[in-house]
């Protein structure tokens, strides 16, 4: 029996699984992503085992728990808050006769629900493609029956099961010919993938000739990021009090005083144990981070879990290859906690951490200087004197924000006091001096 993702507003039973090494702090998260999947969180259960069971994950005795507070509660659907095998899902459907999820399941059906752009539902389309491609076996009991790529005929056994179209050679099982179009249609979603992948590839090549800077802001959901990407940046990417409120990368320019202007990208929130498929999926978006100047760490300062989502968030970053990175941690929300924005300095005296409040606005001043100091680790200030056929140099000067001052002389040309990044004056001035 194989049980189809219920409507919105199901009710759902939610199966907390602790194992030794489960925080529980991570039970009102699983919650919060029943709900912001659309169902209707019923019951809550809570399960405890040292190793998980082969058959069911949860043991026999819980299982037949399960099923009585299905059966009482009138659930749709069961939420497991841990990552079952095919066989598993499978003995717990068969047991209480509805639906199950496990927590890779659960965050598919929202990135599903989720994703408005092209690009957003080419990767959660190959990523749910990838899931169910090792799921096959899921509850399927015909799965395993040959099919004669020619014969024709009633009798079973090998080759006797008659010709279905679209099925491969003579023996080819059912099994085999649904791994085969599901192989199809992944490479299919990779090629189209790709494209936006070298797309992606060329924009950043065209913004490191230009010396332009990137900064990526990175964190767990729901921490803020948006709105903070939203408030530094004057853009107008939705933002909700929700886990994944936004999927779609989004990409802005900011003007920094001494650097001119940068290039600021919002990612896909992270979450504890994102999905690998996601990942894989969702890796030429992560690629901005990855090829980033700069991380912007959003930190939920008001959370009380702050300190294991930030463990989260660097073993996401490691995971993709940007754990490298230079990074500046952010603690939002500090309207919540009647704290005062400031800078925090690392050993060598630049900026590692900035307190502020995206809701309010409170810090954004520090967090952009602080971006900016970041950035410039080669800060230069220097004196040039522009002849009056230097325009097009001149105007650069200002467009990077790199003028102080500026004295004038009789001839018509000018004496430019400069502070900005080394790089992108040198740039600057190969590009327009005469």
């Amino acid at each position: 029996m194989l049980f189809e993702r219920p409507a919105a507003g199901s009710r759902a039973l939610i199966l907390h699984v602790e194992t030794g090494e489960t925080p529980l702090s991570t039970r009102s998260e699983f919650t919060e992503l029943s709900q912001t999947a659309g169902l209707l969180p019923v019951v809550e259960a809570v399960a405890r085992r040292r190793t998980p069971d082969p058959r069911t994950f949860i043991g026999s005795g819980k299982l037949e728990d399960v099923k009585y507070l299905v059966d009482e509660a009138e659930c749709q659907i069961v939420l497991v808050d841990q990552d079952l095998s095919p066989a598993q899902e499978r003995n717990i459907e068969s047991t209480v006769g509805i639906a199950v999820r496990g927590r890779t399941g659960l965050i598919l059906d929202i990135f599903a629900q989720r994703a408005r752009t092209h690009e957003g539902k080419l990767q959660v389309e190959l990523a749910q493609l990838q899931h169910e491609s090792a799921r096959l076996v899921r509850g399927w009991t015909h799965l395993d029956r040959q099919r004669g790529g020619s014969g024709a005929g009633a009798g079973g056994g090998r080759g006797g099961g008659g010709a279905t179209a679209g099925l491969g050679g003579a023996g080819e099982t059912q099994l085999e010919a649904d791994q085969r179009i599901l192989g199809q249609q992944i490479k299919q979603v990779s090629r189209r993938l790709e494209k936006v992948r070298k797309g992606r590839e060329l924009n950043r090549r065209g913004r490191s000739k230009a010396g332009v800077p990137a900064v990526s802001l990175v964190g767990y959901t729901n921490a803020g990021k948006s709105t903070a990407f939203n408030r530094l940046c004057g853009a107008d990417v939705y933002a909700q009090d929700q886990l994944f409120a936004t999927l779609d990368p989004t990409l802005r320019r900011l003007e920094l005083a001494g650097m001119g202007e940068v290039v600021v990208s919002d990612t896909v929130g992270f979450i504890r144990k994102l999905p690998h498929t996601l990942i894989d999926a969702f890796r030429a978006t992560l690629e901005e981070v990855c090829e980033a100047d700069l991380l912007v760490h959003v930190v939920d300062a008001a959370s009380a879990d702050r300190a294991e989502q930030m463990l989260d968030v660097f073993e996401v970053l490691r995971e993709i290859g940007a754990a490298k990175v230079p990074c500046l941690t952010v603690y939002n929300k500090i309207d919540l906690l009647d704290e005062a924005p400031r800078i925090a300095r690392d050993a060598h005296g630049l900026p590692d951490r900035v307190w502020v409040s995206a809701v309010t606005g409170e810090g954004f001043d520090l967090l952009r200087e602080a971006i900016a100091e970041r950035l410039s680790g080669s800060m230069v200030e220097r004196v040039l004197n522009l002849g009056p056929h230097e325009g097009r140099l001149r105007a650069a000067l200002y467009e990077m924000g790199a003028v102080t001052d500026e004295r004038f002389a009789e001839n018509g040309g000018s004496e430019a006091h400069l502070r900005c990044d080394a790089a992108r004056l040198e740039h600057v001035l190969s590009r327009y001096s005469a």
